[in-house]
């Protein structure tokens, strides 16, 4: 960071509000009040994000990008690339994939494409398994979501090996609003407020590249 004032030392964090993005809170979006994923009447998760992966199109150089709305989901989004800063072991390559890794996230939210994501998400990531199960629940049987993007204005990392092994960043992660729309066209009754909360992000060197850990809340 070139500010030698932290971003986040000027940020007051509510514990209440302070989520881990994966999480997406949208809990109370999906159908009959059923968990993210387990709609009896969609396909399992597994099942839907397989499918978004197979079915989304990949979007054409030359169209023009439109965000979702109420009449249907996003169009022609750019495809996240990882740069290539991020593919070396260094403190501004942590940084670059930390940032790269919250592209992908808002990439799933627009497209429900979760193939991004998923490649470069660790197994053990259960706020990435709750992220993959909500965004593909809610891209599933005609289903999409708008809004949702995210951003990371700001990202630190000391660049030291915690006792875990893993690297860790704390990272600002704000989303825009988030509305749930069905396959008939109807708009969910739950809104999602925008949101701004601090995390930390935790990853590691694996052979040549990086992979991430886990994303947990930063408690305020």
């Amino acid at each position: 960071m070139t500010s030698r004032t932290s971003p986040f030392t000027r940020l007051r964090y509510s514990a209440a509000a302070v989520l881990a993005a994966s999480a997406l809170v949208l809990t109370a979006c999906n159908d009959g009040g059923n968990p993210p994923g387990n709609d009896p009447t969609s396909p399992s998760a597994s099942e839907s994000a397989s499918a978004s992966a197979t079915s989304s199109p990949t979007p054409t150089p030359s169209a023009a990008y439109k965000p979702a709305d109420a009449k249907g989901k996003a169009q022609n989004v750019p495809v996240p690339v990882l740069p290539e800063a991020a593919k070396a072991e260094t403190k501004e390559g942590l940084e670059a994939f930390a940032k790269y890794w919250y592209s992908t996230l808002s990439y799933a939210y627009e497209t429900g494409e979760l193939t991004p994501m998923n490649q470069i998400s660790g197994e053990g990531c259960l706020n990435c398994e709750e992220a993959t199960k909500v965004i593909a629940n809610w891209n599933s049987d005609g289903r999409w979501l708008e809004g949702g993007k995210v951003t990371t204005p700001a990202i630190e990392t000391t660049f030291k090996v915690a006792p875990d092994g893993n690297y860790q960043v704390v990272v600002q992660v704000q989303q825009s609003e988030i509305r749930a729309y069905k396959s008939d066209g109807s708009r969910s009754d739950s809104v999602i407020p925008p949101s701004d909360v601090a995390q930390i992000f935790m990853a590691k060197w694996s052979l040549d590249h990086w992979q991430l850990v886990d994303v947990q809340r930063l408690n305020g």
